[in-house]
């Protein structure tokens, strides 16, 4: 006699729903980028209690729960650059790395929480550049693209022609994201016209290929430049503004997101064009990702919980969401080893 069909802890194995889609253009104009205007660079400011302030409300006002909480974790790890960054970092690793990419939760959690009909997957794989060719080979077929860290990560301090050749050579070898790293000493001494040609100069260099700034936002001491940082990268073409490298000693926090998060808003106000936010490095908890993308929905809206527009940096982030998704399907949790390559 065939075993009966696993059931939510919650009830019947409905079918889980993402979170509403929202209005906004279901496609738009990749960010052309704008002349830098300086005047709005000076004017940037960043009142810093409020933003800790509201930072804080958020994972405290805005809980979600039961079925509603497994919705938006299988929407996190739609939202996942999946990711290993790491000094022995191999082929192998990186194709293991890419299997779990195309499959990132077990089949039999899917259809114990009604979710086996959706297309669960991440939304892209990073790697260093010598891994490139070995993870567009491994994801071929299934969509999800390749995204390398380039120009000298994570210092961003190699020689400038170095830096672009590394975009190059990145593309050439079939990355469809290149994550660069600016140079932080031009926003620490407010060189923004430097910043600016910098940037400019590596979306040149990607051609066809979507660039995330990396800001590095622990080392560039204040909110403001962290803001005006922003604001020069999405004048510059930056597709993605991205919060760290992962290897600072403070990456991705919600006060950061937050002022991130309305930098993007305002240049989509100003100019019309759509920039996406990535915070990296840090985010290690579903409860972690819940929190970031409360904030995102309540700041930017409902258009921005699309791959498109955001992204997690993860590595040990998938585990813990698939032990989340366990609970809820079983009524316990397992083992951080139950979930490899996460």
């Amino acid at each position: 006699m065939a075993a009966p069909p696993r059931r939510s802890r919650y009830g019947s194995a409905t079918v889980v729903r993402a979170p509403t889609a929202a209005l906004g253009p279901k496609s738009f104009e990749r960010n052309p980028g704008i002349p830098l205007d300086l005047g709005w660079v000076r004017d940037v400011r960043v009142n810093r209690s409020a933003v800790e302030r509201r930072a804080a409300t958020i994972p405290t006002r805005r809980t979600v729960k039961l079925d509603w909480q497994v919705a938006w974790l299988l929407r996190a790890i739609t939202l996942m650059d999946l990711t290993t960054l790491q000094g022995d970092d191999t082929p192998g690793r990186v194709r293991r790395l890419c299997a779990k990419a195309r499959r990132p939760v077990r089949e039999d959690l899917l259809e114990a929480l009604g979710a086996a009909g959706l297309e669960i997957k991440v939304a892209a794989v990073c790697v260093y550049h010598a891994f490139v060719e070995t993870a567009k080979h491994a994801l071929e077929g299934s969509g999800i693209p390749v995204a390398a860290v380039s120009t000298g990560f994570p210092a961003g301090l190699s020689p400038f022609e170095t830096r672009l050749r590394e975009i190059e050579l990145s593309v050439a070898a079939g990355a469809g994201e290149i994550d660069i790293v600016i140079t932080r000493a031009h926003v620490l001494t407010g060189n923004w016209a430097a910043l600016y040609d910098e940037v400019k100069a590596f979306r040149a260099a990607c051609g066809a290929a979507h660039l995330k700034a990396i800001l590095g936002t622990g080392e560039l001491g204040t909110l403001r430049d962290v803001a005006r940082a922003s604001a020069v990268c999405m004048m510059a073409g930056a597709d993605f503004i991205k919060t760290s490298t992962g290897k600072e000693p403070v990456n991705a926090t919600l006060p950061v997101g937050l002022v991130m998060a309305r930098q993007i808003r305002d240049f989509r106000d100003r100019t019309g064009h759509w920039v996406g936010l990535k915070p990296a490095g840090g985010i290690r908890t579903a409860k972690q990702s819940l929190d970031w993308l409360a904030m995102i929905k309540e700041e930017l809206g409902d258009r921005w919980l699309r791959p498109d527009l955001f992204r997690f940096g993860a590595s040990s982030l998938l585990a813990d969401i698939e032990r989340q998704l366990e609970y809820a399907a079983e009524g316990r949790y397992s083992a951080f080893h139950r979930h490899p390559l996460a």
